[in-house]
């Protein structure tokens, strides 16, 4: 028995002490035929653990720009007239079939655009809605243009999309009525670069488009529209932004980004942004980007200076103060360290050119809004007392001139400390108007030689000492051979002296250096001129003066007294190296010999 107990397994008084768990019959590969084993007891048996649920997806950074997009014509800043017209057009619904939006960068061309779409789809909350200038942002139409998913609003960007056949996709598409909107809308931005061809295949549909149809034009470049394309639309410009109501809204940007910003910052930021939304958000993100984290995130006027490289305010005034000192060294110096600050030297002609600007301004009266600070305002009080109009005006245009040259310089830095050392020379010359009371008060003066007094000594030198017999006008008698003979009446003019002249008689010299004329010729030509018979001779000495000589000592000594006139005199006083120069008085022949105009060259 025992054995067949050991063959068979083991009795059931055995099945506690014995039997195998199992656990072991599957370690040791056993069957459950050779023995019903009892059960081991049952493990505690723990809940299933469910997967741990995945990190919330951190939402993208969205810049401040598309943040801030206006979702409202309220939280459309400086368009207010557009805004108007817009609500009485859709009050008294009289909506136009075509609004082209222009302006420059960033004022809100294509946010107007769907701000129009969202107004004309809007349905309201309840769905009963209709066309509204508030759009309430919460429909289904309102939330999709918004996200621009609208299957109704179709934005194509026409510097992609410049061929006729884009064109002609919608105008096929135009005969079709809206899916699920009241109004099927073609938002077309950049439309200047459309081609030609475009704008004539759009040209029958714009004009007479179906009524379920608006189009909604954008484009920074109106000019390039054709005025076909423009006579079929309601244009509204969109202004630039000024900058005190821009610094407005980057506070309330601040304000809501929880980011802390000193006024002075926002409003250099607002400055650079030249009118434009877009440009003056993206530079305040990078401004929050670039401040101190350990100074609080704060955004302040040195940050935005170094992060534009702007001249300091400071500094700006140090700069024209030696300009107008005329301190070479201490100007070269500030130009030398706010380059090696990072300040671009054509910023640093800018910023002087807005100073003279703002030193203009405030003397004509105006209040200077655009001073920020109580000493910069002081300042250009002080400077607007010191200078004249004239002084002003002429920095302005030097520094014009310097800021051109600066932009095509090859090397700026050199182009600015020149032209900036050129405004500093030029601010020691006295303006038109000091130097013609400077120029009275030294002809005032006794004791100074009047224009046109004779030179010491006499008259005009005579060419020879022979004694000269003239009982006719020679210079009548050249003029009447001139008009017989042209060629014989120069040649009497230009060399002949005469010795002696007398009613049919004549004896001459030639100057020296010149072809003397035969006698024979001479003879013939006074005799053709005058119709009476002559005797002609060459004489003893020089005789008087050739008339083209004697013209010649003319100017000379028209030359000197000029020279010796107060005025002339007080201008060489005050320009040394300038130099007397004679100027035609018409640019064709001198009719009237002896005529001029004189001017100076330095």
């Amino acid at each position: 028995m025992d054995d067949s107990a050991d063959m068979f397994g083991p009795g059931p008084e055995d099945d506690e002490d014995d039997a195998p768990s199992a656990a072991e019959l599957e370690a040791a590969g056993q069957s459950a035929l050779f023995g019903d084993a009892a059960p081991a007891a049952a493990a505690p048996v723990s809940p299933p653990v469910s997967p741990a649920a995945p990190p919330a997806a951190a939402q993208p950074y969205r810049v401040l720009a598309r943040k801030y997009r206006p979702q409202t014509f309220s939280a459309l800043i400086g368009q207010d007239a557009m805004v108007q017209t817009l609500a009485n057009a859709i009050r008294r619904d009289r909506l136009a079939h075509a609004f082209l939006m222009t302006g420059v960068r960033g004022v809100g061309k294509t946010s107007t655009a769907r701000l129009i779409a969202k107004a004309l789809n809007c349905v309201g909350s309840d769905g009963q809605g209709g066309p509204t200038i508030d759009p309430c942002g919460q429909c289904e139409p309102c939330v999709a243009i918004a996200e621009g998913r609208h299957i109704d609003v179709i934005e194509m960007d026409a510097a992609s999309h410049t061929g006729v056949d884009d064109v002609r996709e919608i105008i096929e598409a135009v005969r079709y009525a809206a899916v699920s909107a009241r109004y099927k809308i073609y938002i077309i931005d950049e439309v200047h670069m459309l081609s030609r061809n475009a704008f004539n295949a759009l040209l029958k549909t714009l004009e007479e488009p179906p009524a379920h149809v608006k189009f909604l034009f954008a484009t920074t470049e109106v000019d390039k529209l054709p005025v076909t394309v423009l006579s079929r639309c309601q244009r509204f410009d969109l202004r630039r932004i000024p900058a005190p109501l821009l610094a407005e809204h980057f506070a309330r940007v601040c304000a809501e980004e929880g980011v802390p910003a000193e006024p002075e910052a926002l409003s250099m930021i607002a400055e650079a942004a030249e009118g434009s939304v877009r440009d003056g958000l993206s530079i305040l993100d990078q401004a929050i980007a670039h401040a101190d984290l350990g100074g609080e995130g704060r955004v302040t006027p040195a940050q935005v200076q170094d992060m534009l490289g702007l001249a300091d305010k400071t500094v700006q005034r140090r700069l024209l103060a030696a300009v107008l000192a005329g301190d070479a060294p201490a100007l070269l110096d500030l130009v030398a360290a706010q380059f090696a600050l990072g300040v671009e030297p054509l910023s640093l002609l800018r910023s002087q050119m807005d100073l003279v600007h703002r030193i203009t301004v405030a003397q004509v009266g105006r209040t200077g809004a655009e001073a920020i600070s109580a000493e910069e305002r002081a300042a250009i009080d002080g400077w607007a007392a010191q200078l004249s109009a004239g002084q002003l005006h002429r920095l302005w245009q030097l520094l014009l001139k310097g800021h051109d040259e600066v932009r095509t310089a090859p090397d700026p830095l050199i182009a600015a400390q020149m032209a900036l050392l050129r405004v500093l020379h030029a601010a020691d010359l006295p303006d038109p108007g000091q130097l013609v009371r400077k120029l009275e008060h030294l002809a005032a003066q006794p004791g100074v030689v009047q224009a046109g007094a004779a030179p010491p000594g006499g008259g005009t030198a005579s060419a020879g000492s022979a004694p000269v017999a003239v009982a006719m006008d020679w210079e009548g008698l050249v003029h009447q051979v001139e008009q017989h003979s042209p060629m014989a009446g120069a040649a009497l003019r230009l060399g002949l002296r005469v010795i002696e002249l007398r009613p049919g008689l004549l004896r001459y010299g030639f100057a020296p250096g010149l072809a003397p004329m035969p006698a024979t010729e001479i003879r013939k030509a006074l005799e053709s001129a005058t119709g009476a018979s002559w005797e002609v001779e060459p004489g003893d000495g020089e005789g008087q003066p050739s008339l083209e000589e004697q013209r010649e000592a003319v100017e000379r000594d028209a030359r000197a007294a000029m020279r010796r006139a107060p005025l002339v005199e007080a201008a060489f006083a005050v320009f040394p190296q300038a130099q007397i120069v004679e100027e035609d008085s018409s640019p064709g022949p001198q009719s009237g010999r002896g005529e001029r105009n004189w001017s100076r060259t330095a």
